[in-house]
């Protein structure tokens, strides 16, 4: 790829050709494609692009993702410093940046979380509701994200805009979707904070310090972030806090958080709401917005997986998953 080789060697100010990179596929995403480079002589850096073929509308913009991480770089929430970004998609076929690589752990799985004690468990868990809270606290006139979005109205927008990605994504009838968007509809709280939101937080969003369980290196994966209600940030990372016994229905692993020692959701939400002052009352409503959000995204990979768009192994599994969320952000609003 010679057109890659000569950005890099500019963009990096690489003192030997990158002809000699290696290049990696990071798997672990199910979204954004994620390679780290490695230059011989030279420090390692991450490559982000959009993945290959049916890309949604406002889905994967580079510039923006790129955006973020220079506003968030030296703050409280840490990132990956952000090198250039390249709009020209003739270089690999579509646009995209390269950030520093950080080391770090990423934990997943449950075999992944055996290697922390319980205390450093508890740790990590109190780790995560610190970072979000910082999340939600950035200035966003000082790192000039004041107008990412458009903030208010943040739960109606979502709403409607989800609705316009399944639209172009669902491959089969769901009914229970229907009722689903009904049932948002109708039982939609009132306008609250207008926040930064990650749109995607989760432990695995985050890299481990490798020699401090309970340090965050890194928050990784910002592609979904704008201005909008943070306990719609908050319910999403609670889709993902797997509880014991809970191990296997969702078709990403993220089940680290049922290994001892991490704390359950309720535990994770009385956290936040103690760090940030924030009534989580309904916070049901939030869970149950955020199955009806992975859904969609998961019905968007599903679509990829089956025009054969896809890289990496068990996008099998993703679209199985579809009316499992659907069901169960029902039974999440039953239940609240």
């Amino acid at each position: 790829m010679p057109r890659l080789e000569e950005w890099l060697t500019k963009a990096l100010k690489a003192t030997v050709p990158v002809s000699a990179a290696s290049i990696e596929l990071i798997t672990g995403g199910r979204s954004n494609l994620t390679y780290r480079v490695t230059i011989k002589d030279e420090r390692p850096v991450v490559l982000r692009r959009p993945p290959l073929g049916h890309v949604l509308p406002t889905a994967h913009d580079m510039s923006r993702e790129f955006r973020v991480l220079t506003g968030l770089d030296g703050t409280r929430v840490p990132v990956a410093h952000p090198i250039a970004i390249c709009a020209d998609a003739e270089v690999i076929g579509a646009p995209f940046y390269v950030m520093d690589f950080v080391p770090g752990r990423i934990f997943r799985t449950l075999e992944d979380a055996a290697a922390l004690t319980e205390h450093q468990a508890t740790r990590l868990s109190e780790a995560l509701a610190d970072m979000l809270a910082n999340i939600h606290a950035v200035d966003l006139d000082a790192a000039g994200l004041s107008n990412l979005g458009r903030g208010a109205g943040y739960l109606r927008r979502q709403l409607d805009r989800w609705q316009r990605q399944w639209e172009l994504s669902v491959t089969r009838e769901l009914p229970a979707y229907d009722t689903l968007v009904t049932r948002l509809d109708r039982e939609m709280p009132a306008e609250g904070d207008t926040t930064l939101v990650h749109g995607d937080f989760r432990i695995d969003n985050v890299l481990v310090d490798t020699t401090d369980a309970a340090r965050i290196a890194a928050v990784v994966d910002w592609e979904m972030a704008t201005l909008g209600d943070p306990l719609a940030d908050l319910g999403l990372t609670l889709v993902y806090w797997t509880e014991a016994g809970e191990v296997g229905w969702l078709p990403t692993p993220t089940n680290a958080t049922a290994a001892p020692g991490f704390h359950t959701r309720a535990e994770f939400a009385a956290a936040y709401a103690g760090r940030t002052g924030r009534d989580v009352s309904r916070i049901e409503y939030y869970m149950a917005f955020g199955y009806f959000k992975l859904a969609v995204v998961l019905e968007g990979i599903n679509a990829r997986y089956l025009q054969h768009q896809t890289v990496g192994d068990g996008f099998d599994r993703e679209g199985k998953a579809v009316p499992l969320l659907i069901a169960r952000a029902h039974q999440i609003l039953d239940a609240g």
